[in-house]
């Protein structure tokens, strides 16, 4: 169930379909989890200001039952942050990136939750 929340000043032209696409495969892959389960949403032309600067930034949120913590976050944020470089212009050092491990009891899917499905655990 990740859910990949992206917002930023970058320009709404700049968010195609082919970036929601790619953005989804990077997210599936560096969380090692099936694509059909990813939900990326892009919030832009935000009015964000970056230490006093509005020249591209962002902060997202990555939410995902498992695949979190302090190892497996270096590698995510390297991953995201090299693909919104190279694709949003967005530079790394003007990203930030909010972890947050949720509870399989906590997210609903499909008339039940991602703990009965995992079959409790």
């Amino acid at each position: 169930m990740p859910i990949f929340e992206l917002n930023t000043n970058v320009p709404r032209s700049k968010i195609t379909k082919d970036f929601l696409i790619g953005t989804s495969k990077v997210i599936a892959k560096t969380l090692g989890k099936p694509e059909s389960y990813v939900v990326i949403q892009v919030n832009p032309d935000q009015l964000v200001l970056w230490g006093g600067s509005d020249e591209p930034c962002g902060f997202a949120s990555l939410k995902s039952i498992g695949q979190l913590g302090v190892q497996e976050n270096k590698k995510h944020a390297a991953a995201i942050s090299e693909y919104l470089d190279k694709n949003l212009g967005i530079p790394r050092d003007r990203l930030y990136v909010h972890f947050v491990d949720a509870p399989a009891s906590d997210i609903g899917y499909n008339n039940t939750t991602f703990h009965e499905i995992f079959g409790g655990r």
